[in-house]
């Protein structure tokens, strides 16, 4: 039986959830140093995805996405591959000598020109052993490293928050899911993906799969979910009212169920909100709002073309940061797929006449 969840309890969820997360993650990185192994840095937690942008549909339970930072150790760095932005990229491995920095952050044998030999017997091995497919980090391996450091911190139970809980690790190929248990039998579902942060920009390359139905083991795919989650919180602080919330939580609610995702709905939002005046986001003009929306929808399908909102966009606020190389790039068309296939085009535009159906009827009902 489906839970009903109120905004605020949505909130107050996300908020424990990402507690526990970080306390979790305090618990992996201590029994990562305390190995002397050369395991990538755990950094901070961030919580993405619906139930951290406050607009969830509140029939479902949602799944807690944390996207989890990873930072090369020490003697090692992460290089993308190819050098620009892309959708899909490889994280080269690179070793970097320490012969200079031993005074400075302690005894290290240098990966590179310390003896073979020595290196065996005295230092543990680099993560191009451990967690590598030749040259590139590896999704899969190091999805099941860190469920099996979850496992053993779980086991171990360091931190007190975690005493009132019990975790359980689920498989996963290209992420951690962990299952919270409370005292009462309440449950919830929570994901960590990990990737790496492109320099200090809100993006990031992740493990999260891509679209295809085979996703390469040391393939990285690009996630914009953080800058997403801070665009829209920015949004929210200034428009006027709650009428944008109320927007993207009925466009969840229609679209289920339909050819179209949310991130189509929220990504059409998404554009609206940088070419129309922020004042005009307000309850008197809810119905205007929605009715633009539809009708950009009906043209991006017309014409073949919805645009990344990333991409090659110079609108985004500056308080977004975004790689340059983003920004400078060719706008990424998300339905491309419409223009290579007639049958799937026909089949969205009589997935707009039922979504559009669908919200005439909830406006009618509802009394708009």
């Amino acid at each position: 039986m489906r839970n009903k969840w109120s905004a605020d309890e949505l909130w107050n969820r996300s908020e424990l959830v990402h507690a526990l997360v970080e306390s979790l993650l305090i618990a992996c990185q201590w029994s990562n140093s305390v190995s002397n192994g050369f395991f990538p840095e755990l950094g901070p937690a961030i919580g993405v995805g619906s139930a951290f942008d406050y607009w969830s549909s509140r029939e479902d339970e949602p799944v807690y996405c944390q996207l989890v930072r990873l930072k090369p150790p020490r003697g090692h760095a992460f290089c993308l591959e190819p050098h620009i932005v892309a959708k899909e990229s490889r994280i080269r491995v690179e070793l970097q000598c320490t012969c200079t920095t031993q005074e400075t952050v302690g005894p290290m044998l240098c990966f590179l020109h310390d003896p073979e030999e020595e290196l065996r017997k005295k230092q543990k091995p680099s993560l191009l052993h451990t967690l590598c497919t030749g040259s590139y980090l590896d999704v899969q391996k190091t999805a099941c490293w860190l469920q099996d450091l979850v496992s053993e911190s779980t086991a171990s139970m360091r931190l007190l928050r975690l005493r009132y809980y019990v975790l359980t690790v689920l498989p996963s190929s290209r992420s951690c899911k962990v299952q919270i248990r409370d005292v009462f039998g309440r449950t919830m579902l929570v994901e960590m993906m990990f990737g790496m942060q492109l320099g200090d920009s809100d993006i990031f390359m992740s493990s999260q799969p891509t679209e295809d139905i085979f996703t390469p083991s040391t393939m990285w795919t690009l996630s914009c979910t953080w800058a997403e989650a801070k665009f829209l919180w920015l949004m929210f602080d200034q428009t006027p009212d709650d009428s944008l919330l109320s927007c993207l939580q009925l466009c969840t609610r229609m679209v289920a169920g339909t050819g179209f995702s949310s991130y189509t709905l929220k990504t059409v939002v998404m554009h609206l909100l940088t070419t129309t005046p922020l004042s005009g986001w307000r309850r008197r003009h809810f119905l205007l709002r929605l009715d633009d929306i539809m009708r950009y929808l009906r043209c991006c399908l017309e014409e073949k073309r919805l645009n990344h909102f990333f991409f090659g966009n110079e609108k985004i606020p500056e308080e977004i940061v975004v790689p340059p190389a983003l920004q400078r790039a060719e706008p990424l068309n998300l339905f491309q797929h419409l223009v290579q296939d007639p049958a799937a085009h026909e089949q969205a535009m009589r997935d707009f006449e039922e979504l559009q159906h669908r919200l005439t009827t909830q406006l009618f009902f509802s009394g708009h």
